[in-house]
Formats: structure tokens, C-alpha cells, sequence
């Protein structure tokens, strides 16, 4: 990097920081696997699968509370039933869009074929079964397309980039996910000014077209638990997720502060939002259909997961980034988001410093204060944990007077490592 940048961040003060908890509501399922299981015997669920028959159980790439007990769960009562299931993953155009790298997805989140008792069939090929109105083709994952019935398992959430009565959950998981790559570019095509209503129209048609009997729909508190666990039959799918979208919207972590000068992520990653992090937390939408969320001036992204795979989609929301999260970034897995969803923003590059220290002086000294030591300034580790994180001291007051925050630490610096890395 040239020393006239170094030279120039080198006077920037990084002002000190308090660790405080911030509290939300924290009432979980104590046993969620367990209430899956009941569910599971209720009427409309596997009560309508048949003994023999070949049930493909569609499992996505996002970091769902207990997914690897949900699905053993579920695969274990279809073998109970005397059918004989098999996994399919269920991510559009995760796991760079190819079936080695979806199946590679699933066994990161521990479903492979010796931990489920039940193969992985991963293919990418698909059949086109329907058509919306408007000429939009309707995609199926072929293997799935073949089986005797089909069982959808995935978390209700707010989007990160549309609003609607039917945002992420099992209906986006049915036309999206189901339809792998083409499926979500079929989806996209249009923007998301009409995913409110394509999502829903694609999933019907999909639900009446295809063996679908349910879906398994989890619903997780402010702490990344599971709060709500319950199978929709086909038929109830829409009317039901419509309510655990109101109750996933009223349960969604979130920052208590209206307005940060700087924002600081330790990591992003595709199993932690679609977009490396969730801009419902961060108030950074890659399109303007969906809004909400604290007013950030400058945001800095230090690194990215590890199951990620190289997926840094959602970078380019920010406005600073380490070197270290540039040299590990799978550029075709980032861009294939872009070019299946046609929103190509998150996935450029954003500007890049050699360390989290000087990414951090960077976005301090372009965050317009005017005395850098009065910077407003919030680390988290990632959006899906936001119980504890820091703050600076010009925030302390205000945290002081919040009744869901409680301070649990005195000011104190940060240290870096010889390479101006903060330590995680």
C-alpha cells in the first residue's frame, strides 16, 4: 500500500470501547428437536406419505439453528413410515452453483449421507414444469421432480431485499431453492420490485404442480435459537408462514442505536445472511424495496467465514475492507450471486486497506465528524450475534439510559498484532 495512505490514517484515533449486552427477548425451545417430532405426527404431515415411496427432503445453505437435527428428525419418521428418503440440496445458486458444491454446503452444516442416514442426491439439472403468466419459465430440481413426495425444511425470516407478506421462508425456499440455479435467475429476472409477488405465485403453482405434503418451518429468537418449530401441510403453507412472518419480524435481533458514525463486522458469510450480513441489522439494502434499521455512515467488513468457501457476496455493501478478506475471496462463487439475483453491488470489491486497523482509521476518518474522538462507533462479530458487542465511549451515555443494555466492562483500547490485526 502507498505510505502517503498510511502516513495519512496514521494520525486517526480509534477512540476506546466498552463491551455492553444488549437484551432481547430470549424464550426458546428447550428441546426444539423434540417438539419437531410431535409435530411431525399431527395430521397432514408425514401421515401422508406411503410406504415405498421415494421422499426427497430439501435442505438449504443457510446457518439454521439445529438444521442437522431437524432433518434427522424428519428423515427418521419418513423411515418410520416405511418410505425411503434422500436429501437434495435446496440453494439456488449457493455452493457456486455446481452439485459438488451444494452437496459440500450441506455437509458443513453436518447432513451428508453417514450422519442423516439418508443419501445426498445433488444435481443441478432441472425441468421446466409451468410458466407464470407474465412468460416466466418454473424450474424444479429434476432428481426432486422424479420422487413420490417432497418435504421443504427451512427457517421464516424477514428478506434482505423485498418486502411482503411472504419474505424468506418455505415458499422462497419451494421456488427458489428447489429450482437451483435457474429456478432463482427465472425468479430475479425481473428485480426484486416484484419478488413480493413472484415468490408466492412461482411456490403455489410448485406446490400444486409438484408431490409437496409440507414444510418444516423454524422461527429463531434474537440469539440465533430456535424459538417456534412446526410442520405447514401443503395446503396451509402460505396462510401459516404469512403469521410466522409477523412473528420472525417481531423476534429479529437488531442494534439499539438509531445512528452509527462507524460500523465494524469481524466476519460475513453466506451462512450467516444471503447478503454476508443482514441488512435488516445493518441498514445497508443492496435494493431500495426493503428499508429499516440503524443510519450507518461508514462500514468496514474485516473478514469472512470459513463456510463461506470464498463467498463474499455482500462486501461491496460495505465501504472499507481488509486485505486479508480480499485474498480470500472466491471471485466466480461472489459473482455468480450477482448475476443470478441482478443485483450486482454486494459483490464488487470495497476499498481495501492491508489491516483491520487501518480499514478502521479509514472509515473514522471518513465517517464527518468533525473531532474523530466523538465517533460513534459499533464492532459486532457478525449479524446473527448481537447480545454482546462494543461500543465507543461517545455512545456510553446513551447505552447508560437504554433499558435493554447493560454495560458489562470499562473503556478500554484495542490492541492489534504486528500485522494491525485485531485479535477474535
Amino acid at each position: 500500500m502507498s505510505e502517503i495512505i498510511r502516513n495519512m490514517l496514521a494520525p486517526i484515533p480509534i477512540p476506546p470501547v466498552v463491551r455492553i449486552r444488549q437484551r432481547f427477548d430470549p424464550s426458546k425451545l428447550e428441546d426444539p428437536v423434540g417438539v419437531l417430532r410431535e409435530e411431525l405426527q399431527k395430521p397432514g404431515a408425514v401421515d401422508r406419505i406411503q410406504p415405498g415411496q421415494r421422499v426427497a427432503v430439501a435442505v438449504g445453505s443457510r446457518g439454521v439453528a439445529n438444521i442437522a437435527g431437524f432433518t434427522k428428525a424428519t428423515i427418521d419418521a419418513i423411515k418410520a413410515r416405511g418410505a425411503h428418503p434422500f436429501i437434495v440440496p435446496c440453494m439456488g445458486s449457493h455452493g457456486g452453483a455446481t452439485a459438488e458444491g451444494q452437496a459440500e454446503v450441506l455437509k458443513h452444516l453436518g447432513i451428508d449421507e453417514a450422519t442423516m442416514g439418508a443419501p445426498v442426491e445433488s444435481s443441478m439439472e432441472v425441468v421446466q414444469i409451468d410458466q407464470l403468466a407474465n412468460g416466466l419459465p418454473v424450474y424444479v430440481d429434476k432428481i426432486a421432480s422424479q420422487a413420490d413426495a417432497i418435504v421443504v425444511i427451512n427457517r421464516v425470516k424477514p428478506h434482505t431485499a423485498f418486502r411482503g407478506p411472504i419474505e424468506s421462508g418455505i415458499m422462497k425456499m419451494i421456488a427458489i431453492g428447489l429450482g437451483k440455479q435457474k429456478g432463482a435467475e427465472a425468479c430475479h429476472q425481473l428485480g426484486f420490485k416484484y419478488m413480493a409477488e413472484f415468490v408466492p405465485e412461482m411456490a403455489t403453482l410448485m406446490i400444486n404442480k409438484l408431490p409437496i405434503v409440507f414444510g418444516v418451518a423454524a422461527v429463531e429468537n434474537a440469539y440465533d435459537e430456535t424459538c417456534h418449530i412446526e410442520v405447514l401441510p401443503a395446503d396451509r403453507i402460505y396462510e401459516r408462514e404469512v403469521e410466522l412472518q409477523k412473528m420472525a419480524k417481531s423476534r429479529m435481533p437488531k442494534l439499539l442505536f438509531d445512528q452509527i458514525d462507524v460500523l465494524v463486522i469481524d466476519y460475513i458469510g453466506k451462512n450467516i445472511s444471503g447478503d454476508g450480513m443482514d441488512p435488516n441489522v445493518t441498514g445497508r439494502y443492496p435494493t431500495p424495496y426493503a428499508s429499516g434499521g440503524p443510519d450507518v455512515n461508514k462500514m468496514v467488513v474485516l473478514d469472512v467465514t470459513k463456510e463461506s468457501k470464498g463467498n463474499a457476496n455482500g462486501v461491496g455493501t460495505a465501504d472499507f475492507t481488509t486485505r486479508r478478506l480480499a485474498d480470500k475471496m472466491d471471485f466466480t462463487a461472489t459473482y455468480l450471486n450477482g448475476l443470478t439475483s441482478t443485483v450486482c453491488a454486494p459483490t464488487k470489491l470495497a476499498t481495501t486497506l492491508e489491516s483491520d486497523e487501518l480499514a478502521i482509521k479509514a472509515a473514522v476518518k471518513t465517517c464527518n465528524v468533525l473531532n474523530f474522538n466523538d465517533c460513534r462507533l459499533v464492532r459486532i462479530r457478525d449479524t446473527l450475534h448481537l447480545g454482546e458487542i462494543e461500543i465507543s465511549v461517545p455512545l456510553l451515555e446513551e447505552a447508560r439510559n437504554h433499558p435493554d443494555i447493560e454495560i458489562v466492562s470499562e473503556p478500554y483500547q484495542w490492541t492489534f498484532d504486528s500485522e494491525g490485526y485485531l485479535p477474535k
